[in-house]
């Protein structure tokens, strides 16, 4: 009776090897897939950025001083993005021009570039056809009279 018992019990040892090798495979496809996703770099070259970055922070300076604002708007049924462009006194930047790039930061996927229509002025609106949902940063580009302020807005999109 008491062989029986150690015979049937023999393979309780394998079962935690067996668990242990199904923990390892698991990890191993976790770290394959997030190695090969997303490379952690947002521009393509930091090293470059890096060496300006005094350039950078003066330019933001400069777009802070013009002290004009965007609004964002999605209307996710229609796929529709609405900004709205305002001065420093809140009145609306009839005649500038804007361009919006949208950038899937988990992704390496190219940008997406929204043909903008002015609805009226200082409003400006375009359809767009989500690939994916969820968080996406719009990279927003306003020029007026020879200036020139950039800005990037994280919105989630659905």
């Amino acid at each position: 009776m008491s062989t029986s018992l150690a015979e049937r019990g023999r393979y309780i040892p394998w079962l935690f090897v067996a668990g242990f090798l199904l923990v390892i495979a698991v990890n191993g496809i976790m770290i394959w897939f997030a190695v090969g996703s997303f490379s952690g770099l947002y521009t393509a070259k930091p090293r470059d950025r890096g060496l300006h970055y005094n350039d950078l922070i003066a330019a933001q300076q400069e777009r802070d001083a013009l002290g004009w604002r965007i609004g964002t708007a999605w209307q996710p049924e229609a796929g529709r993005l609405e900004l709205e462009v305002y001065d420093r006194t809140g009145r609306p930047l009839a005649d500038a021009t804007v361009s919006v790039e949208l950038v899937r930061p988990a992704e390496k996927r190219q940008p997406l570039r929204v043909a903008l229509v002015m609805v009226e002025p200082g409003r400006h609106a375009g359809h767009v056809d989500l690939p994916a949902h969820g968080n996406w940063d719009l990279d927003i580009v306003v020029e007026r009279g020879g200036q020139h302020f950039a800005q990037t807005k994280r919105m989630f999109l659905r």
